[in-house]
């Protein structure tokens, strides 16, 4: 049996296997990405995100089990650091949840950012494809943290949930606006706290400050507890109502072609640059091109317009 076609019945070792092929930039990564396509386009992708600490695993895992409860399939792709020594990923996230580890119907994998910016492994798109192609319901994109760069989990995502605790003040200040400007919905985890009215607010008044949003316009700020699993349920249901108003508004099929356009711009530049690569001999010339850059010998930008000539005079370009 071909593995697409394993993949499709949710075979979970055909799963694994093009999970593991595409994240390692395998030569069947093209062919694999390309024929799990037409399957494709049917799961909502979650993207969770929030400073360390702020209870994102927790909120995961119920919301897990709140998908199962309505007999969905759920898949969660937990992006951590890589360790500097293997490259792999540190598997905290996979531990915390192991309560759905004999569940079929889920599936949890911890990705390596591999010093990717964002926190975002360049094999999460292609596993996305691989968890959608196969019947999952829902996929959840948990992000390592809130960095300036992560905001390019939106290019992944349907909707961006951004958790935040109370006592986080000076962090949520010191946030870029990017970071707040993506979210489509907010959560003040541990509501039970002192402070967690206060957060609310100060979300509410960065968004109207920061942006110039409208009250109306503001994206919904919910309460909840995780570790007591209170107000989660609520949390969930907005999460899908949300999906629901983006679907028939146009903006979830739009946020799905912009993925698309990135895709392919990604493609096309990555091809271009072997082909650069190849033609100008760049893993011998490179160290030398740097010396006489470095030197003041020649100009990069000058160089870089020479050796394009170069490369249109031979049609190459």
């Amino acid at each position: 049996m071909e593995l697409i076609e394993k993949i499709q019945l949710g075979q979970i070792r055909a799963i694994a296997k093009a999970i593991t092929l595409i994240e390692n930039n395998t030569e069947e990564k093209e062919k694999l990405i390309d024929a799990l396509h037409p399957f494709t386009g049917n799961a909502y992708v979650i993207g969770v995100t929030g400073p360390p600490g702020a209870g994102k695993s927790t909120i995961v895992d119920r919301f897990i089990q709140f998908e199962r409860d309505r007999g969905k399939k759920i898949a969660v792709i937990a992006v951590d650091p890589s360790s500097p020594f293997s490259g792999g990923a540190i598997l905290g996230d996979r531990l915390r949840m192991q309560t759905h580890a004999t569940d079929r119907g889920v599936f949890i994998r911890s990705m390596a950012s591999r010093g990717h910016l964002g926190g975002i492994s360049t094999g999460t798109s292609g596993a996305i494809k691989v968890f959608d192609a196969a019947g999952f319901d829902t996929i959840i994109l948990e992000t390592i943290g809130v960095g300036q760069t992560e905001v390019e989990v939106i290019e992944m995502a349907d909707l961006i949930l951004l958790t935040l605790v109370p006592g986080m003040g000076d962090e949520i200040q010191a946030m870029k606006a990017g970071i707040m400007e993506i979210a489509d919905l907010f959560l003040v985890n541990k509501s039970d706290i002192d402070g967690a009215d206060r957060l609310k607010s100060e979300i509410e008044y960065m968004l109207m400050l920061g942006s110039g949003m409208d009250e109306k316009a503001i994206p919904p700020i919910k309460m909840a507890s995780a570790k007591n699993n209170t107000g989660t349920e609520e949390l969930y249901i907005s999460i899908f109502e949300r999906l629901n108003l983006f679907k028939e508004s146009g903006l979830l099929a739009n946020r799905r072609k912009i993925r698309i356009q990135k895709e392919i711009e990604h493609i096309f530049a990555s091809k271009l640059k072997e082909i650069l690569y190849t033609r100008l001999n760049m893993k011998e010339n490179i160290n030398l091109w740097i010396e006489r850059v470095y030197n003041r010998e020649i100009r990069p930008y000058t160089f870089v317009n020479e050796k394009m000539m170069e490369l249109k005079k031979e049609n190459v370009l």
